[in-house]
C-alpha cells in the first residue's frame, strides 16, 4: 500500500507565505551520477531518466557537455540523448561549460541548456581555469548564441554561502555576480550552497539582495543536515523552483568536502505536508530511487527513501513511522 491509499493528513497552511506549487529541477542523472566512481551504463541512465518522468518530474537535467577528461562518467552525452524517449511535457536540460560544449548541445538537438559559475575567486580557478570576472567573458558568447537559437538558458552560481578554500562568502559578492548572470541573458539563476554549509538565516539575506525571486532556484546540499530548512527558508522569500537529486545522489567533482544533493524525496516529503504542489507521485519516486540504488549496489541516503522502501504500508507526512506503538487518547 503507497501513500495515496493511506491518505495524507489535514494540510495545516505554513506560518509564513509559501507558493502555491513548486517546480522541482531534477539534478541526480546529470549532478548525482557524475560522481560515481564507476561508469553508469548508458542504458541504466535511459532508464532511470524514464522512470522519474514517469513519477511526474517535468525537468529531468540529462547529462553534461563537460570535457570527457575531467567528467568521465558523463562521456556518453550524445549517445545518451540520440536514444532519449524523450515525454511530451518534459524538459531535458544539459550543462554545457564553454563554447565547445553549446556546439555539442546544439549538435545533439537540444533546447534548455544551463552554464556553472563561481561567486567565488577560488573556485573560479580551480573548476574553470579562470578568474572571477574571466568566467563572464568566457560565458557571454555561449548564453548569446545559444539564446539566439532560441535556447532556454539556466545560470547556476557555486559556492554562494560558504568556500572551503576563501571561507563565508560575503552575499553581496554573491548577488553581484548573480546579476551578470541574469543580465547576460540566463533566464533563471541558481544559488547553490555547493558545500551544504548554508544556514536558513543567510538564505533570507542573500535572497533579499534580489529585486526579482521569480528569476531564482536554490540548489543546497545537506553537509550540515540543513537542506530542508534552507529550503524552506527560500520558499518563504518567494522562491519556487528548487534542485533536488533522487536518492540524495551527487556531490561535487571540484570540491572534496560537498556530500549530496538534498533528496528529492525528501523534498517532495516536506512539500507534501505543507499543501505545496509537486505533481510529483512519491511512490513512483521511491521506486526509481530504490531501483537506481540496486544498479549503483548501495542503499540510498534520502532519508525517506529509507523509511518508505521497506515491505508493508507507507503513512502520508505527520504519520508515525512502520512499527511505532499507537498512541491512545487520554
Amino acid at each position: 500500500m503507497g501513500t495515496r491509499e493511506l491518505g495524507l493528513p489535514e494540510r495545516v497552511p505554513s506560518a509564513g507565505e509559501l507558493p502555491a506549487s513548486v517546480t522541482v529541477w531534477e539534478v541526480g542523472p546529470r549532478d548525482g551520477l557524475q560522481n560515481e566512481k564507476a561508469i553508469v551504463p548508458v542504458e541504466v541512465k535511459l532508464e532511470f531518466l524514464d522512470r522519474l518522468a514517469g513519477a511526474g518530474l517535468t525537468t529531468l537535467e540529462a547529462t553534461s557537455f563537460v570535457h570527457p577528461k575531467w567528467v568521465p562518467q558523463l562521456a556518453d552525452a550524445e549517445q545518451l540523448l540520440a536514444r532519449l524517449d524523450r515525454r511530451e511535457g518534459v524538459r531535458y536540460p544539459v550543462l554545457v561549460p564553454n563554447e565547445k560544449g553549446l556546439n555539442r548541445a546544439l549538435d545533439a538537438g537540444v533546447e534548455h541548456i544551463a552554464i556553472f559559475a563561481s561567486a567565488t575567486e577560488t573556485f573560479a580557478r580551480k573548476n574553470l581555469n579562470s578568474s572571477l570576472d574571466e568566467q563572464f567573458a568566457m560565458f557571454e558568447p555561449v548564453v548569446t548564441r545559444a539564446r539566439e537559437a532560441g535556447l532556454d538558458v539556466r545560470g547556476y552560481l557555486s559556492m554562494c554561502f560558504g568556500d572551503p578554500w576563501e571561507g563565508v562568502v560575503p552575499a553581496k559578492q554573491v548577488a553581484a555576480a548573480g546579476r551578470r548572470l541574469l543580465d547576460m541573458g540566463c533566464s533563471q539563476l541558481s544559488l547553490g550552497d555547493t558545500i551544504g554549509v548554508a544556514t536558513a538565516g543567510q538564505v533570507e539575506n542573500l535572497i533579499g539582495l534580489f529585486g526579482d525571486v521569480g528569476t531564482l532556484a536554490v540548489h543546497f546540499h545537506d553537509t550540515y543536515g540543513q537542506a530542508l530548512a534552507n529550503t524552506l527558508a527560500a520558499l518563504r522569500c518567494g522562491v519556487s523552483t528548487v534542485d533536488a537529486s533522487a536518492g540524495g545522489l551527487g556531490g561535487c567533482p571540484y570540491a572534496e568536502s560537498a556530500t549530496g544533493n538534498l533528496a528529492t524525496e525528501d523534498l517532495v516529503w516536506m512539500l507534501e505536508g505543507l499543501g505545496v504542489a509537486t505533481g510529483v507521485d512519491l511512490d513512483a519516486l521511491v521506486g526509481a530511487s530504490v531501483w537506481m540504488a540496486g544498479q549503483l549496489g548501495r542503499p540510498s541516503p534520502s532519508r525517506v527513501v529509507a523509511a518508505l522502501c521497506p515491505p508493508g504500508p507507507r503513512p502520508g507526512p505527520g504519520a508515525p513511522p512502520p512499527g511505532a506503538p499507537e498512541q491512545k487518547q487520554s
